[in-house]
């Protein structure tokens, strides 16, 4: 079997507001998650109590999110100034 090579060099990455946006996202799980606990016994029943979970798993996870994308951005600036 051979290896894949690129023929052509990699596109620099998109740099854009990833802090509000990894913000945006991670508010959004939590709504969701608020949205569907009044109606968790319907879910319950139905076998979709998942769902449920899931958004306050993708809330959790964004949180972790935000951490790990503010400490990125700081590293990211103190390298630019350290390069000046």
């Amino acid at each position: 079997m051979t290896k894949w090579t690129p023929r052509h060099e990699a596109p620099e990455p998109l740099e854009g507001p990833v802090v509000p946006t990894i913000i945006g996202g991670t508010v959004l799980w939590f709504v969701l998650f608020l949205a569907q606990l009044p109606f968790y016994g319907w879910f319950d029943d139905h076998g979709h109590a998942w769902w449920v979970w899931t958004c306050l798993a993708g809330a959790g996870l964004g949180l972790i999110g935000i951490w790990y994308v503010r400490g990125r951005e700081a590293a990211l600036r103190r390298a630019a100034l350290d390069a000046e």
